[in-house]
């Protein structure tokens, strides 16, 4: 049903009270009357009781719709909060506690505020209709129950909305100390910490500062609950005191026989159905507001400006390479500067290995590359193009990458591969092409179900068995998959993709990798100097600068940076190849 018809619903539901009230003045008066007719009596007998029974199914069928019509705004709310959420193009929004917060909110107030504010408009209808079919009667008998019946709404208007804001804005000031309860429960309950935290003893750490946050949250909403309780405890003594007075005036009337007992039924069943209708709305009104005052932050989120303006061009099919220019790059204003004025070319179809020390700019200069982020200062050229000027759409579809923190979805093996590339996920012998270049095919085919086997204990599968935990070299050998998924890649950026292998494993990998990146343009970045042997170029970054570029053999000659590195290492596996047992 829609909206109109809700209108309706509530245009009837707020006037049978009225009606249901009006007959039993009659019936009243017809009582009290010598000879009253039983036929009558008997009809407005029925009449109110089929108007009271009217009355209780237009509520359950005006629940019902209303329900319906919310979820349906509701869904609509989600769908453009998430879309905005999507449309963060940069990782700067999520690193950002403030921003953090509005989506919490904004999250929290989408799943209320329509709903809310569509009870709060049907409720003011229903009311209306109820209110205006009682309050003549009202005055009819005794006008200056109107004044203070005016006087009653204008103090509890003052007081719901007085409490609206503060708890908006309880809740806007404890959204950080929530997310950091969320946090602190989630490491008491997720495997991947969980072993961490059993092991080092920090269970009981963890604990108490779940409990303290869980207190401070707990103790601010108390308080609001304490001053609502009173604010509420405070109106209702108000509306029994008018309703109390209203009360001893019509009786001393009736005393007088200037009213019927019909009549005073009435003026009573409408003060309560009008004290009863204005509550309702006044209730309402209370937490729409509150719910519009976090509604706000859910309009900023989807207000908010781009994070990282999207260029308009389409990305020239790589054919030269792909240049860093003078590229100067901090993560805030007041941090060091990680890239310091870098050039480096990534020449088409060859192989480029990064190495240096932990800090020296690796992982930022693939986080620029994906544009992530933008530099401050220099220029990122995709065949003679700033990627600026490209769209990121368009940019990262050409692109296929594993990253040093790679994720581990809780899906099952194909999607956990196929998500890689999502409009080509279904496509079960693609998806194993990628798991056999990555060495993992066989390890997956064996698993209970195969590529439909959940890589998770915390969720079930499609035949609501548990799923398998692979170790950390198999996981890693997905998300590698993943990334060479994606075929039409014309460049693979590769960020430490066999850290967790064992050595046998690791050469089979590197064969593989050989074989799928043979003229491709590549990124490969690993402390395992081993790994890039046989890169085209080695680059050696050091304080946000290439200092030595060249084969591994004419960096070996040149006695630098990276043969000090490659030396140490070597001289590890010597040391452990030659020591004796013991």
């Amino acid at each position: 049903m829609g909206m109109v018809g809700q209108l309706l619903l509530a245009l009837l539901s707020g006037a049978v009270p009225a009606g249901a009230a009006y007959l039993g003045k009659l019936l009243v008066d017809d009582l009290a009357a010598p000879g009253a007719e039983s036929g009558r009596v008997s009809l407005l007998a029925a009449g109110v009781a089929a108007l009271a029974g009217l009355s209780a199914v237009l509520s359950s069928v005006s629940a019902l719709t209303t329900a319906t019509t919310g979820q349906a705004v509701n869904l609509r709310a989600q769908d453009l909060l998430y879309r905005r959420i999507n449309d963060f193009r940069s990782l700067r929004p999520f690193e950002d506690p403030e921003t953090q917060d509005t989506i919490r909110l904004a999250e929290q107030s989408a799943q209320n505020a329509p709903r809310q504010v569509l009870d709060f408009l049907l409720a003011t209808v229903r009311s209306s209709i109820t209110v205006a079919g009682f309050l003549g009667a009202v005055l009819a008998l005794w006008p200056p129950m109107g004044l203070l019946l005016v006087g009653t709404v204008a103090v509890s208007v003052a007081g719901q909305l007085r409490l609206a804001r503060q708890q908006a804005d309880t809740t806007k000031s404890m959204m950080a100390t929530a997310r950091r309860q969320f946090f602190y429960r989630a490491l008491l309950t997720d495997r991947r910490a969980v072993m961490e935290v059993r092991l080092f003893g920090a269970g009981p750490l963890i604990h108490r500062r779940a409990m303290d946050n869980l207190r401070q949250t707990s103790a601010a909403t108390l308080a609001v609950t304490r001053r609502d309780a009173a604010v509420q405890s405070a109106l209702a003594v108000l509306g029994a005191a008018v309703a109390g007075v209203a009360g001893v005036v019509i009786a001393r009337q009736v005393l007088r026989g200037g009213v019927t007992l019909g009549e005073m039924t009435l003026f009573t069943a409408a003060v309560a159905a009008i004290q009863g209708a204005l509550s309702s709305v006044l209730m309402q009104l209370g937490r729409t507001d509150e719910a519009l005052q976090l509604f706000a932050r859910y309009l900023t989120l989807l207000r908010m400006p781009a994070d990282l303006p999207s260029g308009e061009l389409v990305p020239r099919a790589l054919r030269q390479g792909i240049e860093f220019d003078g590229v100067w790059f901090r993560y805030k204003p007041d941090d060091p500067w990680v890239l310091r004025g870098l050039d480096l070319i990534l020449p088409y179809g060859q192989a480029v290995g990064l190495v240096g020390a932990n800090g020296a700019g690796k992982s930022t200069l693939v986080k620029l590359l994906c544009r992530f982020y933008d530099p401050e200062r220099g220029r990122i050229l995709w065949d003679g193009q700033d990627i600026r000027t490209l769209s990121v759409d368009e940019l990262r579809r050409r692109i296929g990458a594993t990253f040093q923190d790679y994720m581990t979805y809780d899906m099952n093996a194909r999607d956990n591969i196929g998500i890689g590339s999502p409009e080509l996920m279904d496509d079960l012998e693609r998806v194993r092409t990628a798991a056999a270049r990555a060495d993992i095919d066989e390890t997956i085919a064996g698993l209970p179900r195969g590529y439909d086997t959940m890589l998770s204990r915390i969720f079930l599968d499609a035949s609501n068995e548990k799923g398998v935990l692979l170790s950390g070299g198999q996981w890693q050998r997905v998300a590698l998959a993943r990334s060479l998924f994606r075929e039409d890649a014309e460049l693979l950026v590769l960020d430490e993709p066999s850290s967790g292998l064992d050595p046998l494993a690791e050469q089979r990998v590197h064969q593989a990798l050989a074989r799928h990146r043979a003229g491709r343009t590549s990124l490969l970045i690993s402390h395992r100097l081993s790994a890039l042997r046989d890169a085209d170029t080695i680059v050696v970054l050091a304080g946000g600068q290439v200092v030595e570029q060249g084969r591994h053999e004419q960096l070996i000659e040149h006695g630098g940076q990276y043969a000090e590195l490659f030396a140490a290492q070597a001289e590890g596996y010597q040391y452990a190849l030659s020591e004796e047992p013991r």
